[in-house]
């Protein structure tokens, strides 16, 4: 990083975002932003800056995880607070995208909350947002200014890359037909079988497995998807594929909302291991699967794409073609 990138680019955290953005400010050899918020005894929050912003470029992490309102108001008022110091750009940087699973009208007298959000950030002063993974790709169309869709699948394949060698004839399982491009996707690159769960969602929480697709006996099992929340669909799966003869099973998300019965239901006997990035932050809520659990962090990725959005240089050069389009 050059001096003249040292003055003139700013990288900021709001709460959720602190872990990241320690990771991010030392890949790009920064200091992190001066900047602190505040909780008011009634909840309010206020964001102060500590330091001039003029004509910077700003690049504020946070994601929207819980609490996801408190989380969604702090962005908010971060992004305005750097508009009124007269930041030249400023980015939201949204690691995980709250709001992202109310993408549509799925039945009568609902809102699209997505699109709410979307124009929350936009009026608040962002001129451009940055996210991982989001749950609907086509939330980035709700925004009338540049979205980078990243992705941590690269993340999650070179640590499976390596596990690999110790794995017993793997395949990667989809949890449902809905997730098979993902999962497939993650099978060419891992050069190894796909087989898929055919299930029946029985209720918001609540899932039947009817069949499996492939063949899971005397191997071993990898289950990929975008985030985990209740973990009901992945541990049916898991407990499916356990039932026909898998010898372990592994999952794998880049998400871990863990909501819910999401940690006990993990601690089960039938999944070997869990291994999710930190876009969210991993709290003392997880330490019953501690033994089993494995971080991998996205602070590098997201590192070298704000490099690169500061040199106005390609964001989708980072992954190249093969992991899908208008990332």
């Amino acid at each position: 990083m050059s001096v003249k990138d040292k003055d003139t680019l700013k990288v900021f955290a709001g709460t959720t975002g602190l872990h990241l953005a320690n990771g991010i400010v030392k890949y790009l050899e920064l200091q992190l932003g001066a900047g602190e918020t505040k909780v008011f005894p009634d909840g309010e929050l206020l964001v102060k800056l500590d330091e001039d912003v003029r004509g910077r470029d700003c690049f504020v992490v946070l994601s929207t995880c819980s609490p996801v309102n408190a989380s969604l108001m702090e962005l908010l008022i971060y992004i305005d607070c750097l508009r009124r110091a007269s930041a030249n750009r400023i980015t939201a940087v949204i690691p995980y995208f709250g709001y992202a699973r109310q993408d549509r009208k799925d039945e009568g007298r609902v809102p699209i909350t997505a699109k709410l959000v979307a124009n929350l950030i936009t009026t608040a002063g962002a001129h451009r947002v940055m996210c991982i993974d989001l749950h609907a790709a086509q939330i980035q169309g709700f925004f009338d200014l540049p979205v980078d869709h990243l992705t941590a699948s690269p993340v999650l394949l070179d640590h499976f890359r390596k596990e690999l060698p110790g794995f017993v004839n793997p395949i990667v399982l989809s949890p449902d037909v809905g997730n098979a491009k993902t999962a497939n996707m993650f099978a060419e690159h891992l050069g190894i079988d796909l087989a898929i769960i055919e299930k029946r969602r029985q209720s918001g929480t609540e899932v039947k497995v009817k069949n499996v697709i492939g063949e899971v006996k005397g191997r071993t099992v990898i289950m990929f998807d975008d985030m985990i929340t209740t973990a009901g669909t992945v541990v049916e799966a898991a407990k499916v594929a356990r039932e026909r003869g898998a010898t372990s099973v592994h999952l794998a998300c880049t998400h871990a909302v863990m909501v819910g019965q999401a940690i006990e239901r993990l601690a089960a006997p039938e999944i070997t291991s869990v291994t999710v990035t930190d876009t969210i932050p991993i709290d003392n809520r997880l330490q019953p699967i501690r033994h089993k659990l494995r971080v991998l962090s996205v602070a590098s990725m997201l590192g070298e794409a704000i490099h690169r959005i500061h040199h106005n240089q390609s964001v989708s050069a980072l992954f190249g073609k093969s992991f899908g389009p208008a990332r």
